[in-house]
């Protein structure tokens, strides 16, 4: 008869494997022992913020895909030029990026409930996770469990993340590449709901000739928004992405386009190419199909290669790798 104790070992070593295996991979309520209110911490502070600067709310969004979209969801967008690091944020494809500095009111907030416990990639998930909900959008179920970068990739940013100009074949090929599917893709890009797009991305579709593809009507308008280059009344002029429900992440997005009124060429390329212009119709058709598949894309892109384990760090400061 074999002994009751040879069973104990094995068990015991099978119990701290899947103990191993699931703090090893992205969870929902990950914190939920070492810091159980993170999240509600993390949703209190966005919310605060929203309350003073509404516009907050878009660039958490942005944050993430920024963030995500170069090899890992890891928070390396955050880090400053600091002991040999270039940050991400220099790069030309961050212009116009806000609200860096309120990661730093949100992190305090988590190191005093729970030091050295939540990760800046998690912040980064969450508090677009919380934007999303703010704006109107779905409701997300966002893992956890990610861990900061300690390195930037300020050098690959410019690959990485596609221009606004860059065709629809070579925009679905990058989002493909990290698991977006086309349908999700576009869905992602309805994200161009809320916000603004600045002058310097547009004028080139309204001088020295108006881009036939665009609404007449709309076309006016912008150019009220945006002088000729050279010819600027301040820095920086800019448009709404939605005339209609600028603060509000709805599928107001597809129905302008399809009007003629994308701001960007790979917006109104979304309506013209066979791949995507089928889901552009059903997307303007149906908000809540939208807000569906936004939720799954965004989910997608929240889980592109974190960093897991002891493949990262937590660290202290957003803005700075850990010193040891």
């Amino acid at each position: 008869m074999a002994n009751k104790n040879s069973f104990v070992l094995p068990l015991l070593i099978l119990l701290l494997l899947q103990f191993y295996c699931a703090k090893s991979e992205l969870q929902l309520n990950y914190y939920s022992e070492s810091c159980p209110r993170a999240e509600e911490i993390v949703k209190e502070q966005v919310t605060k913020l929203y309350d003073k600067h509404y516009t907050t709310a878009i660039s958490w969004m942005r944050n993430l895909f920024h963030d995500c979209i170069v090899k890992s969801c890891d928070a390396s967008l955050l880090l400053d030029n600091a002991n040999g690091i270039e940050s991400e944020k220099n790069s030309d494809r961050s212009f116009a990026m806000r609200g860096f500095r309120y990661f730093d009111i949100i992190k305090e907030a988590l190191e005093n409930e729970c030091p050295n416990t939540v990760s800046c990639a998690d912040i980064v998930a969450l508090t677009a996770r919380d934007g999303v909900a703010l704006l109107g959008g779905p409701k997300i179920e966002m893992k956890t469990g990610r861990k900061d970068s300690k390195v930037s990739y300020a050098a690959e940013v410019d690959t990485l993340i596609p221009n606004h100009n860059d065709s629809m074949a070579t925009v679905l090929s990058r989002f493909h590449s990290v698991g977006l599917d086309t349908e999700a893709t576009v869905a992602l890009l309805g994200a161009h709901s809320v916000g603004r797009v600045h002058c310097v991305n547009i004028v080139h579709r309204l001088y020295p000739k108006v881009d036939p593809t665009l609404n007449p009507a709309h076309a006016e308008y912008l150019k009220h928004r945006c002088p000729p280059p050279g010819k600027e009344k301040k820095p920086v002029e800019y448009s709404r992405n939605d005339l209609t429900t600028p603060l509000v992440l709805d599928n107001m997005y597809y129905k302008n386009i399809l009007d003629g009124k994308g701001l960007l060429i790979v917006d109104q390329e979304l309506t013209t190419d066979p791949r995507t212009s089928p889901f552009v119709k059903k997307m303007a058709a149906d908000n809540d199909y939208f807000h569906h598949q936004f939720a799954r894309a965004l989910r997608i892109l929240s889980e592109i290669n974190p960093l897991l384990g002891d493949q990262g760090e937590i660290r202290k400061d957003c803005r700075f790798v850990n010193t040891h």
